[in-house]
């Protein structure tokens, strides 16, 4: 599947991963400390609570937990199949994903926690498309599955097998994208707190734009070969 992608999908996957990584970063410094791009340490948070009776803590991860399945959703409803396939509306999800973000920034840099919600639909969002995209090869929100994988091309490499060097080449990007928008979401929140996330915001919209021009050029090519 991974060879039939396009080239570049791993300049997309390193930017998708670069915001999923600054949102993050923010989080965990804004929101609680609370991670949103990710659910398996709020499921675990969730049940905690569960058990410790701590019912304000389990609406709040409930929350998180519900809006990243309903992000993930609105993905399912603007997307429809499990490859790579130009004309369908990535342009689309990421602008919805910028407009979340923009809510996310609204009400945190107010005070009011629902913004964390928003924040987290947005990486369901994103964690949804780049599912779609590629054929459930790139998840961009968070590395445990990219590191499985690297950990098992490693040990298939040891073993004489040979390596993918595509694929290691992209999942070393979607590693690295998510470390470096860390950096870039700390330093952002240490000097413009909640606004930081106005950055993120607006890498998805450049992203959608870029997209929609990109499609935009390509369907004037076919029209023009096709006369």
């Amino acid at each position: 599947m991974i060879t039939r992608l396009p080239r570049w999908v791993e300049a997309g996957a390193f930017v998708l991963a670069l915001i999923a990584g600054t949102i993050n970063a923010i989080g965990l410094l804004g929101f609680e400390h609370q991670a949103v791009s990710h659910v398996s340490g709020t499921a675990t948070q969730f049940g905690s609570g569960l058990f410790a009776g701590q019912w304000t803590q389990v609406i709040q991860l409930g929350g998180l937990l519900l809006a990243f399945f309903l992000g993930a959703a609105i993905s399912g409803c603007l997307l429809h199949g499990s490859t790579l396939k130009l004309g369908r509306h990535y342009d689309s999800a990421l602008f919805v994903e910028a407009g979340l973000i923009m809510v996310a920034f609204y009400f945190l840099s107010r005070g009011f926690a629902i913004g964390q919600l928003a924040a987290s639909a947005a990486c369901g969002l994103q964690n949804a498309m780049a599912t779609t995209y590629s054929g459930a090869i790139v998840r961009s929100t968070h590395l445990t599955g990219i590191f499985t994988d690297l950990g098992l091309m490693l040990g298939g490499k040891l073993r004489g097998n040979p390596v993918d060097k595509r694929k290691l080449m992209l999942f070393l990007l979607i590693a690295s994208g998510f470390i470096v928008g860390g950096v870039v979401g700390a330093a952002l929140f240490a000097h413009f707190h909640f606004a930081a996330l106005l950055f993120p915001a607006g890498l998805c919209f450049v992203v959608a734009l870029c997209y929609r021009g990109y499609m935009t050029r390509q369907r004037l090519v076919t029209r023009t070969s096709s006369k």
